[in-house]
């Protein structure tokens, strides 16, 4: 049983050293703080958030003495960050530390903050109180004062401090709290996180009555027994209070369950200090994230004749034991897997300063999208956050508010070692230099044991906290070393993360960040492994890296999770955009990130990498996700369907199952639909059900597709009845017709073709249609149906329609892919015409074919191109490249390969069938449905990224049209002439406005809408920081042909 670790570090002298500051003294983290304890707040407390006096000082010396006259004071609220209130700048940076480098000292202009309000005691409270005041978070670092008597210093911006201020406070009347806060201290070296630079007192603050006789701390262990069946839970109590009062342990159910005592012990307190009970539980039901239930633990402290109660603390308990065993991470006995985010604290508005319900928001949107893990990154959480874990059932790993990343910058730069080389050449040449700074500095242990021992004594209580982490990029050393003698001696009952452990030294497991799914098996085949036998599992603390349009390739992870046991899941990241609120003072503000406070230097856009936009609104990402990591699999052959159960603990007895089979021609058809029984299925196994599918009732030219869907039976916590767990989609028919087929129409009508011909336009005209062709160029230049122009030339390029390469940049394509592009001129390809014709022998169709050299300046290569123009007699075209031929030294991939479609502005209405109703690509449309899909505008098929970048493509497309808004019957629709899937896109913005827009102001509309069908397109990949794209899904530049048909309506 772990003990509740009351010391704090020894040798810390009460006064401050005139040479040495506290805020720039690595010795000095903790000056007159009561031991770290579990989170509780008793209802003796009040809080003092609200309104304060402030003032910014530029630098420490300026900042006012308390109780000084002569000061200007204005107005802030707590908790908040001063830069968010009128005061300073937000300040964005990743790795590189904002300011020079040279621990423990900061900058002389360290902006100082000094913070006044006044408060009273409450007069109900005893006069023998314990008063503490409390600070749940202060950036950087903090001396507080109590009636102008200094009381204590504190830093770990992310960890509570508590101060004893019994003795300086006046009970009677008016007390004045004086807060001077620090942006630049000694530990801004060890929370190097990438995040925005804020500062301020940012999280709760409070006045705290204890009784004289008191439980001080607590710490409850509950342990399963080798069946994993009965439990005991073991008590830990750290009391205040004279020898013979009784301290009782009780253990219920919670209100809502009924409240009924399942258990109940008591001992007498002996005056040593710590107190241990031992309660026997009779086989409790099991906490696990999918079964997150909780019972309450209850402590009391009682006079010596039992009498009395002298002190009573409450805290929620779950039943269950974590363990390394068989190699594996196991919870209960069983094997988990973690489908996890990262999560930093994040308001769009407020910074870190994040309000309990939009942190619950997250928490909810989580659980909803199957997310069943939590990563606190980089720092401990809000600590309420933790109570909404445990009711809601997420795995956490708790993390230490330590990262000191930041050095690596400081030791490669002037090694000039580049970002591309091999992550294990940079290790060797840098890690160990940089860890020297404090990591390998014996000069920083205890700050370093001070931020684990600060999250472990806060959040040691919660069941959903399974394993602790020591930081995240701060190298490996040995104060790591002294971390994980410490963690296993305090809470020998949760397992030990840390990624800069690359040997797994002094941890449980193996972690791993943003390897490739082949390196990823190929550590699950090799790493650790002896005799064929592993020790340890292995984790991702971070993959998916989901920057903007992507993450792409996610199931392949999720099949290596499914195949290799030992990898036992990861954590994406990261869950949320940072954007910070920015009023462009035009009525057009925008999120913003690294550079647009003026903040140098700075890491730019690396702040927006969530499955959430900035306003935590899910993005495609989250969408791909929830499909990816749904925890039911499915198959469907002959009727019968087989599901397959991937959760961990639970069956599927909470879920309802139904089914529809649909027909998708023109239109789609429900041929019939149902609901049926889930056998039981235990966790880890599968079962197959019958379907009632006739295949008799399809049309044979459609296609028929069947869909399964999982809902909740019942509402849990966290979402309401008849929320979608699980999908699934199967072809039962393939369409038997294509393209061509509609061309045969052609030859039933009796009208005439015509051309014309004036200067270098060709003109075809039928009934109710005109094409226009221009022979200086090779292109099509008009099309107009019905006295409505449907296509029309594009100033940029003189063309309606052309072939195109390119599209605009994703965040993953910045780092390679767009650099590679560029240099080949994929962006800036230009038709050069080799030859054109048109034949018009044929009465019921014209043919104009186009030869053309598409190729760049400066450089020799470019693409040979032939294009066969064909109009029909029913106002249709088919767009036939006959040949598409690299020449010359051409880059070995592309961004697409398709056709640039100029069209009206007025073409809105947009009608598919394909994947939708959202944008897919290659690698990210798993979560996409095939269906009929409509948008009633251009706009609608658009996805609003916080920094503008390609969006908006559908896969697996059979067919588009897109009507003129004013003229609802009239449009054109879009299939590929051999019946192959395609790609679409349709916009009102140019390629080059997105690819060139900081932020969605840029995005000015044109006066047209763009439509791009491809043949092909490249996914997407996590390249901002990880894997590329898969090289299968990369579109190489190679011969080729593709066609569509265009067709009026």
């Amino acid at each position: 049983m772990g003990d509740s670790i009351q010391q704090e570090p020894k040798g810390i002298p009460l006064q401050e050293d005139p040479s040495r500051p506290d805020y720039i003294n690595e010795a000095v983290f903790r000056r007159n703080t009561l031991p770290t304890r579990s989170y509780h707040i008793p209802d003796t407390s009040i809080s003092l958030n609200g309104t304060w006096d402030f003032s910014l000082a530029g630098t420490v010396l300026e900042a006012p003495e308390p109780g000084a006259k002569d000061v200007t004071y204005g107005q802030i609220q707590v908790p908040g960050h001063w830069q968010l209130q009128g005061h300073g700048k937000p300040w964005y940076t990743n790795v590189q530390y904002p300011i020079p480098v040279c621990p423990p000292y900061v900058p002389t202009e360290n902006p100082t903050g000094t913070y006044r309000r006044e408060f009273h005691v409450p007069t109900g409270w005893a006069a023998d109180s314990q008063l503490r005041l409390r600070f749940d978070g202060v950036d950087s670092a903090y001396h507080i004062w109590v009636n102008g008597t200094l009381i204590g210093y504190a830093q770990g911006s992310r960890n509570p401090s508590e101060f004893d201020v019994s003795s300086f406070v006046n009970r009677e009347g008016g007390n004045e709290l004086f807060v001077r806060v620090y942006q630049w201290s000694d530990a801004t070296y060890i929370e190097d996180q990438d995040q925005w630079w804020l500062s301020g007192i940012f999280r709760d603050v409070y006045l705290i009555s204890f009784p004289a006789a008191r439980v001080d701390d607590f710490f409850l262990t509950p342990n399963l027994d080798t069946d994993y069946k009965n439990a005991r839970l073991n008590a830990s109590v750290d009391v205040s209070a004279q020898k013979g009062v009784i301290v009782e342990l009780i253990v219920s159910e919670l209100a809502k369950n009924g409240g009924a005592v399942i258990g109940s012990t008591e001992t007498s307190f002996d005056g040593q200090s710590k107190v241990t009970l031992s309660l026997y539980v009779e086989d409790p039901k099991k906490w696990t994230a999918e079964t997150p239930y909780l019972y309450s633990a209850e402590i009391t402290l009682k006079s010596e004749d039992k009498q009395t109660v002298l002190h009573k603390v409450q805290q929620r308990v779950g039943f269950r034991t974590v363990e390394l065993k068989d190699g594996l991470m196991k919870v209960n006995g069983k094997r988990i897997r973690l489908r996890g985010v990262n999560r930093h604290e994040h308001h769009p508005l407020l910074g870190r300063s994040v309000p309990l319900e939009f942190a619950k928001r997250d928490l909810l949107i989580m659980k909803k999208h199957n997310i069943n893990a939590l990563r606190c990154a980089h720092q401990p959480h809000d600590p309420r956050v933790l109570d909404l874990c445990d009711e809601y059932g997420l795995w956490v790993m708790a993390e230490a508010d330590l990262e000191c990343h930041g050095f690596y910058d400081a030791v490669a730069r002037p090694l000039d070692i580049p970002e591309s080389m091999d992550y294990g050449e940079r290790k060797k040449l840098a890690f160990g230099k940089a860890a020297e700074f404090t990591s390998n500095n014996p000069k920083w242990k205890d700050a370093y044991l001070d931020r684990i021992r600060a999250v472990l004594n806060r959040d040691k209580n919660h069941a959903s906290v399974i394993m602790w982490s020591f930081g995240n990029e701060a190298f490996y050393g040995d104060n790591h070393r002294e971390m994980f003698k410490y963690a296993t001696e305090a809470d020998p009952s949760r397992l030990i993360h840390y990624e800069g452990d690359m040997e797994a030294e002094t941890t449980h497991m193996y972690s791993y960040m943003y390897p490739t799914v082949d390196r990823l098996i190929k550590y699950a085949e090799e790493e650790g492994v002896k005799d064929g036998k592993y020790e340890k599992p292995i984790v991702l603390c971070e993959y998916g890296h989901a920057m903007g349009n992507g993450p792409g390739w996610l199931e392949d992870y999720e099949q290596a999770f499914r195949d290799y046991p030992r990898l036992q899941g990861g954590f994406i990241w990261e869950w949320a955009n940072h954007g910070l609120w920015k009023d462009d003072h035009e009525g057009a503000g925008y999120y913003a990130y690294g550079g647009d406070f003026g903040d140098t230097p700075n890491d730019g856009t690396f702040v927006m990498d969530g499955l959430l936009n900035s306003q935590h609104e899910p993005t495609p990402g989250l969408t791909e996700f929830k499909k990816v990591i749904q925890p039911v699999g499915f198959s469907f052959k002959d009727g019968e369907l087989k599901i397959e159960n991937w959760h961990d603990f639970a069956g599927l007895d909470h879920l309802t199952a139904s089914y529809k089979v649909e027909q998708f021609g023109q239109e789609s058809t429900l041929i019939h639909a149902g609901s049926f029984d889930i056998p039981e299925i235990p966790a880890g196994e599968t079962r197959s059900v019958s379907l009632p599918v006739d295949a008799k009732r399809y049309n044979k030219d459609n296609e028929v597709y069947l869909t399964v869907t999982l809902s909740l039976k019942h509402s849990t916590a966290w979402a309401p009845a008849g929320h979608e767990i699980a999908w699934y989609q199967q072809q039962l028919q393939a369409p038997q017709t294509d393209a061509k087929a509609a061309l045969a129409a052609s030859n039933t009508l009796t009208s005439k073709l015509s051309v014309t011909e004036k200067g270098a336009t060709v003109s075809v005209f039928g009934k109710n249609f005109e094409f226009v062709f221009d022979r200086a160029y090779g292109a099509l230049k008009s099309w107009v149906s019905n006295n409505v122009i449907l296509l029309t030339f594009d100033p940029k390029t003189q063309a309606a329609i052309i072939p195109s390469f390119w599209r605009p940049k994703t965040d993953n394509d910045v780092p390679g892919a767009v650099p590679y592009w560029e240099r080949f001129g994929v962006e800036q390809l230009q038709s050069q015409l080799r030859s054109f014709s048109v034949d018009a022998s044929n009465s019921d169709k014209v043919v104009v074919k186009s030869h053309t050299f598409i190729t760049p300046p400066v450089l020799f290569w470019g693409w040979d191109c032939e294009i066969e123009y064909t109009v029909y007699l029913t106002g249709a075209l088919s767009v036939n490249v006959t040949r598409l031929s690299p020449t010359g030294s051409f880059p070995e991939h592309v961004p697409r390969i398709g056709l640039n479609l100029y069209g009206s502005k007025t073409l809105e209405h947009v009608k598919w069938l394909g994947r939708g109703p959202g944008e897919s690509y290659p690698d990210k449309k798993d979560s996409q449905r095939v269906g009929i899909w409509n948008a009633e505008s251009v706009s609608e098929l658009q996805t609003p990224y916080d920094v503008p970048q390609e969006n908006g493509n559908r896969e697996d497309t059979r067919w588009v049209s897109l009507r003129d808004s004013k003229s609802p019957s009239i449009g054109l629709r879009a299939t590929r002439l051999d019946g192959k899937n395609f790609s679409f896109l349709a916009s009102h913005h140019r390629d080059a406005t997105i690819h060139e827009a900081r932020h969605p102001p840029d995005l000015k509309e044109d006066d047209a809408v763009f439509i791009r069908l491809d043949s092909k397109v490249a996914g997407v990949g996590s390249g901002a920081c990880g894997p590329a794209v898969r090289e299968d899904l990369m579109v190489k530049t190679e011969e080729t042909t593709f066609g569509f048909l265009l067709e009026p309506l």
